[in-house]
């Protein structure tokens, strides 16, 4: 099989991946009867009018199926931001001794990493849920909280730590001189080393999700959307701190016109 076949089966694969999980995504969401901003829709909203006390989402309080949820919304999520690190990948294999089970272990520890996050914060979802912050599909029920939560975010965007790590994602040409490794293990090694960068640069927009809905597809669009921004070279560091601006400034209309978001 020629180098190029070769490379062209490879991305291939990849962006089935990300199709896979975004359909596993939308999948699920119809089968929970939740509309595209995370809502329930009609039959649910029937089935509650009938009987207030029936809680039809049950899964969302229990790890196992959280977890899951939460692991496939990282693969749809963040695979589409590593297309720029695993194209400069592809030019170490042309210009060095890059390889292919190298590019396989570059995209295996990122996503180690973002599936370790997952087990987070799907602990953190079912402390914030049975604290009573957040309601069975994970939506912050004070505005205070929501307002809150988006104010931190928005000032993170503004520290070192979001500088360092953000450095890291929008060079990744960068990080691969200054770490190199060959081989399978070599590749996942460095992958697990951008993959934790990527999580220090990026935590915050997941987080979100307990104001948007971590069902809704409409925040994981808008949200993955912007993390492939910030990660463009072109434009990536244009766009950190407006973002940033802009956060703080949803926060604190919700601190100051607070509404109730959940049940």
């Amino acid at each position: 099989m020629s180098r190029t076949v070769l490379r062209t089966a490879f991305w291939l694969g990849f962006y089935a991946l990300i199709l896979s999980a975004w359909w596993l995504m939308f999948t699920m969401s119809r089968d929970m009867d939740l509309d595209w901003i995370g809502r329930p829709g009609p039959m649910g909203q029937a089935m509650a009018a009938m009987d207030p006390r029936m809680d039809m989402y049950m899964p969302m309080a229990e790890f196992g199926p959280l977890f899951w949820m939460w692991a496939i919304m990282m693969a749809a999520m963040m695979l589409p931001t590593l297309v720029p690190t695993l194209r400069s990948y592809d030019d170490l294999i042309r210009s060095a001794n890059g390889s292919r089970a190298g590019w396989l272990g570059v995209l295996s520890g990122y996503l180690v990493v973002w599936v370790g996050f997952a087990a987070l914060i799907t602990g953190v979802q079912l402390a914030l849920l049975f604290g009573g912050v957040v309601d069975m599909l994970g939506i912050g029920k004070s505005g205070y909280f929501a307002g809150g939560l988006m104010i931190a975010v928005g000032a993170f965007q503004f520290t070192r730590a979001k500088e360092v790590c953000h450095g890291v994602c929008h060079a990744p040409m960068t990080y691969f001189l200054g770490h190199w490794k060959t081989g399978f293990t070599g590749g996942l090694r460095m992958g697990l080393g951008m993959g934790a960068f990527c999580v220090g640069c990026c935590w915050g927009f997941m987080a979100l999700g307990f104001v948007g809905g971590v069902m809704s597809l409409l925040w994981m669009g808008l949200a993955t959307l912007f993390m492939v921004l910030e990660k463009l070279p072109q434009i990536g560091h244009a766009v950190t701190r407006p973002m940033g601006f802009a956060l703080i400034a949803g926060g604190l209309v919700l601190l100051i016109y607070p509404i109730s978001y959940g049940g």
